[in-house]
């Protein structure tokens, strides 16, 4: 049989969805998760990246969810080699190398063990109720396939002992012809999950090419949008790249390979990060009417809905 597709979003408290998603009368953050997962059964959680997570608001999260809900969770940014400022960090944990703009630089690697200790140990509030996903490993563009970075997955797959590493590069060269097939292979011998990335094909190498591949029982595919204009823009706030709203033909051109990952898994998940807002379509979409707010829509569930409908 044919594993299951599960469809969701990269977070559920991003600003264009607490604006423009949310009814005005779902304000609180519990309401809001609870909201939620009335309408999708997995997501991501993105704040872990730029804090590790507090164990109380992880047993919140397990809490508000129902049963059966999966909540896949971002590594913090050190974990995955990420600038990330002092102040980000737990007071016990500052003393440590910076650079000239007061973010962590090359700390030693017991240091690093010592977050991920404490990320995933947080995390067991989730991993006790059955809720917990994978941990996305979301490497930046000058984290390139060399041996150095091999050797810096297996560490960090020793770091998370039991749990599910789910890697995403961001740099060309993972999947390039000379390297996509050891890359695979990596993964699948260390049992760890290949994240598909559907985002602008701008030739550049901080943008991988859109590979539909599974290296263990889990397929994982992350829609970014396809905004070629923003994806480089170097002024603005990051979030700008991944300001697009798919249309209905290109997340049908997906419902094959979806389902040909999930001939192959046992489980698919296909999650949009996509977090800007848009006028309303014309014509309107059913998804679009339900969501839209003063002739806006959010983007990442318009179109988690869309391909829900399409599948």
């Amino acid at each position: 049989m044919a594993a299951p597709i599960r469809v969701g979003v990269c977070s559920w408290a991003d600003e264009t969805l607490t604006k423009v998603w949310y009814p005005k009368g779902v304000k609180s953050g519990e309401d809001r998760l609870r909201y939620y997962a009335e309408r999708f059964d997995v997501v991501e959680a993105n704040s872990t990246y730029y804090r590790l997570p507090d164990p109380a608001m992880v047993e919140n999260w397990a809490e508000r969810t129902p049963p059966g809900f999966t909540m896949h969770v971002k590594a913090f940014g050190v974990m995955t080699r990420h600038p990330v400022k002092v102040d980000q960090l737990p007071t016990d944990l500052r003393d440590v190398p910076t650079d000239a703009r007061s973010r962590v630089d090359r700390p030693p690697r017991e240091y690093r063990a010592e977050l991920f200790r404490r990320f995933r140990e947080a995390l067991e509030p989730l991993r006790s109720a059955g809720k917990l996903g994978g941990i996305l490993m979301q490497f930046p563009p000058y984290v390139v396939y060399r041996p150095q970075s091999l050797e810096y997955l297996e560490w960090s797959q020793e770091q998370l002992p039991g749990e599910e590493m789910l890697v995403e590069f961001r740099h060309a060269s993972w999947l390039d012809e000379e390297n996509r097939a050891h890359t695979l292979r990596f993964l699948e011998e260390h049992g760890m999950t290949y994240v598909v990335v559907d985002a602008p094909q701008t030739g550049g190498k901080n943008v991988l090419p859109t590979v539909a591949a599974a290296t263990n029982d889990t397929a994982y595919v992350r829609f970014h949008g396809r905004n070629a204009q923003t994806w480089n823009k170097r002024t603005g706030s990051a979030a700008e790249r991944f300001d697009y709203l798919y249309s209905e033909d290109e997340l049908r051109e997906w419902v094959p390979r979806l389902q040909e990952l999930a001939g192959e898994t046992q489980t698919v998940y296909a999650m949009f990060n996509n977090n800007g807002r848009s006028a309303m379509p014309s014509p309107a979409l059913p998804e679009a009417i339900e969501n839209e707010k003063d002739g806006f829509v959010a983007q990442a569930p318009t179109n988690a809905q869309m391909l829900k409908r399409l599948l």
